[in-house]
C-alpha cells in the first residue's frame, strides 16, 4: 500500500532518525559524525523514492515572486518578466534539497501570453529537471481587471543514482538498478488579476506516473498537485504598501499545506516581510528594488518542528527583471 507523505510528515521522519542515532549513541560511543550523515542520505535517499513518499513540486518562501512555476494563467499578466531562483534546504544536512528555478515569461499582443520554466531540483542520490512551455489567452474583464487562462506542457527528466550515499542494506533491490526516466508534463491554471490583487487555481502536472525498477518495486509515485494563491495589495501612503498573500497546496492523499505572508514595500525600493508554512517553517524576507525593472530578494526559512536542531535553516535568493506594461496604471514597481 502507498502513502503520500508532505514535507511536515518527512520532517518527522528524520526527526525520529535522528533520535534513534543519538539512542544508539548512549549505547555505543563508537558512532561518528560520517555515520550520522550516511543515516541523514539515508532517510533522504528511501524516503524520497521507495513507495512511502510521492513525489512533489518543490516549494518556494518567495512564491508571490516565482507565480509561472505555480500557474501557467500568470504567463500574460506583464509584458516580460525574467526570475531566477536558488534555494538551500536544511543548510547543514548532507543530501538536503538545492532547487535553481528560471523563469521567461510575458505578453506576445493584447491577448497572449507565452514562457518557459525550468525547475532543477536535487535531493539525496536524485535529480529532478522539469523544462515546461507556457502559453496563455488573457480576457479583458473591464478597466483594469484580467481573466488569464494557461496551460503548460513538458518533460520530466528525472534521475537517481544509488551510489550517492551509503545504506543499511546494500542488497536491497531498489538500490541495484539506478533511475533514468522522461516524463511527460501537462498542467493547466487560470488567473485573475488587476493592479492590486490576484487569485489563482491552478495544477502545474495533472498527468499521474509511477515508476518502477528492474525488479518491478515502485520508486517513485507521481500525483497531482493543486494550488490556489491569492494576494492583495493595500496602499496605506504612497509610500508604504503592504500585501498579504497566500498558497494553498493540496496533494491526493496529503493533508493541504497552508502558507501566508506579509510584505511591506517602503519608498517604492525597500520590501520586508514575514512568512509562516503551517507546521513546517517561519520566514524572513528582505526584497530591493534596484531599478524600476531588476528586484533581488532573499529569505530565511526557520524550521518550526524539532528539525531545526540538526540544520542551519534554509536560505533562498531571487533575482527578477520586469519589463513595465505601459499602458497599466501602476505608477510603482510591480508589486506582484
Amino acid at each position: 500500500m502507498k502513502c503520500h507523505l508532505t514535507n511536515f510528515e518527512f520532517n518527522d521522519m528524520l526527526i525520529m532518525t535522528f533520535h534513534l542515532t543519538n539512542r544508539n549513541k548512549k549505547n555505543n560511543q563508537m558512532k561518528t559524525i560520517t555515520q550520522y550523515k550516511t543515516i541523514i542520505i539515508l532517510a533522504l535517499g528511501f524516503f524520497a523514492f521507495q513507495n512511502a513518499k510521492a513525489q512533489q513540486q518543490p516549494q518556494f518562501t518567495q512564491y508571490m515572486y516565482n507565480t509561472l512555476t505555480l500557474n501557467s494563467g500568470y504567463a500574460g499578466a506583464n509584458r516580460l518578466e525574467v526570475g531566477l531562483i536558488h534555494r538551500s534546504q536544511w543548510v547543514g544536512i548532507d543530501g538536503a534539497p538545492s532547487t535553481q528555478s528560471l523563469t521567461i515569461g510575458g505578453k506576445v499582443g493584447e491577448r497572449i501570453g507565452v514562457g518557459l520554466t525550468a525547475i532543477n531540483d536535487n535531493i539525496g542520490p536524485s535529480n529532478a529537471l522539469d523544462i515546461n512551455g507556457v502559453f496563455s489567452y488573457n480576457i479583458q474583464l473591464n478597466y483594469n481587471t484580467y481573466l488569464s487562462f494557461g496551460m503548460n506542457a513538458g518533460i520530466d527528466i528525472l534521475n537517481v543514482d544509488w551510489s550517492e550515499g551509503e545504506y543499511a542494506d546494500t542488497a536491497d533491490p531498489i538500490l541495484q538498478n539506478n533511475v533514468n526516466n522522461i516524463r511527460p508534463i501537462i498542467g493547466a491554471g487560470t488567473y485573475l488579476y488587476s493592479d492590486r490583487w490576484y487569485v489563482g487555481l491552478s495544477t502545474p502536472n495533472f498527468i499521474k506516473t509511477e515508476t518502477f525498477n528492474d525488479e518491478d518495486e515502485l520508486v517513485v509515485d507521481q500525483t497531482t498537485q493543486f494550488y490556489a494563491m491569492g494576494g492583495y495589495v493595500f496602499p496605506i501612503s504612497p509610500n508604504f504598501m503592504l500585501k498579504p498573500s497566500t498558497l494553498v497546496k493540496y496533494t491526493e492523499g496529503a493533508p493541504v499545506t497552508v502558507d501566508v505572508s506579509l510584505n511591506a514595500l517602503l519608498q517604492e525600493k525597500f520590501t520586508v516581510g514575514a512568512a509562516y508554512r503551517f507546521n513546517d517553517a517561519m520566514s524572513f524576507l528582505l526584497g530591493f528594488q534596484i531599478s524600476r525593472n531588476f528586484f533581488a530578494g532573499y529569505a530565511y526559512d526557520y524550521a518550526t518542528t524539532e528539525l531545526n536542531k540538526y540544520n542551519d535553516g534554509s536560505h533562498e535568493i531571487i533575482l527578477r527583471y520586469s519589463l513595465p506594461d505601459l499602458k497599466r496604471r501602476a505608477k510603482s514597481p510591480r508589486f506582484f
